[in-house]
């Protein structure tokens, strides 16, 4: 990196939070606030009857997120809760049915997204984008690891 680089690290965070912040924006009427809840009901209509630490390992965040996010798509009306019958201390989270009828236009408003933010690359930068993301996310993943 020269000096007159910004930092990948700058770039990313950037990016993050302004995607966050316009997410945020678009998903409101539906009940769906910032945190990254989207993240989060997208991975209970993924994955019915995830429970609250395999989120918090999958998004790799802190448990009071996770614990915060469940608890306003639970209060909206987007999930809910059932005993876990291998651990009573644990709950299974699934989507209800106002998920269930929503997804479709969840999964058009996140895909149109991806679409807009990528508008000015081609197909072969688009794919390079990804790769090199996947690489730089692995030498973070790497990193952590060993410390």
């Amino acid at each position: 990196m020269t000096a007159d680089q910004e930092p990948i690290g700058k770039l990313i965070t950037r990016l993050h939070r302004l995607n966050q912040k316009l997410l945020a924006r678009e998903l409101l009427p539906y009940g769906i606030g910032s945190g990254g809840q989207h993240s989060f009901l997208k991975l209970i209509l993924r994955h019915p009857g995830i429970t609250q630490d395999q989120m918090t390992a999958e998004i790799k965040c802190d448990k009071a997120t996770t614990a915060r996010s469940v608890k306003h798509l639970e209060a909206s009306g987007y999930l809910e809760r059932r005993p876990d019958p291998g651990d009573r201390r644990s709950s299974l989270l699934y989507p209800t049915a106002k998920a269930l009828e929503f997804a479709p236009v969840f999964y058009s408003l996140l895909s149109d997204f991806n679409r807009r933010l990528s508008a000015n690359l081609t197909g072969a930068e688009m794919d390079t984008l990804i790769n090199l993301l996947h690489k730089v996310t692995q030498n973070s993943e790497e990193m952590n690891n060993q410390a």
